[in-house]
């Protein structure tokens, strides 16, 4: 039987994706998109991540092995790693406010946002998201955890490399003095 802790998990990340939808109503007229081809190479490897990480029956024997021992100390870490990296990932969207979006994009009007979360990591969502990821898969101890880890990284590298090229076209010498100043994605690490 499942201890009544695992139950937050899965609410908190309701909780977050229900955030997502509603906020993505209020953002700006899009500019420039990046192409189809460009979203599936981050969107596919990101979808195999969330599958992983929502459903056993995808995962097989190998993968649904644990790496760490059961224990309420890793699902409290990890639900404690959640609640931090979905909260430090929703403040980063409450700041950006209009200008995110799902896709690779330069909005209408577009701003280079640098406060809140954008002070601590130039993508405090992918940071946050991954945070999150990590203490999932620490609360469940199996390795499809670390497998939808290690794609959801792969998805996250790769949007960044997209988003830093339409971010250095649109703002140029302003994104190349935050580049310098900010962090990618681990806070104190330039």
């Amino acid at each position: 039987m499942r201890h009544p802790l695992a139950l937050v998990i899965p609410a908190l990340w309701a909780i977050w994706g229900l955030y997502w939808m509603i906020a993505s109503a209020f953002a700006k007229p899009v500019r420039r998109r990046e192409s189809a081809a460009s979203r599936a190479s981050h969107v596919v490897p990101l979808a195999v991540g969330a599958a992983l990480l929502a459903s056993r029956r995808l995962a097989g024997p190998v993968l649904d092995a644990r790496f760490l021992p059961r224990g309420l100390v890793w699902l409290w870490l990890g639900t404690a790693l959640v609640a931090a990296g979905l909260l430090f990932s929703a403040a980063a969207r409450m700041r950006l406010g209009g200008n995110w979006s799902g896709t690779v994009t330069v909005k209408q009007d577009h701003t280079l946002t640098r406060s809140g979360p954008y002070r601590v990591v130039r993508h405090p969502i992918y940071a946050g998201m991954l945070l999150a990821v990590l203490g999932t898969a620490l609360a469940e101890g199996e390795w499809r955890g670390l497998v939808a880890f290690a794609a959801v990284l792969a998805a996250v590298f790769r949007k960044m490399r997209i988003e830093e090229r339409f971010m250095l076209q649109e703002f140029g010498e302003q994104y190349v003095r935050y580049q310098r100043e900010v962090p990618a994605l681990v806070p104190w690490l330039g």
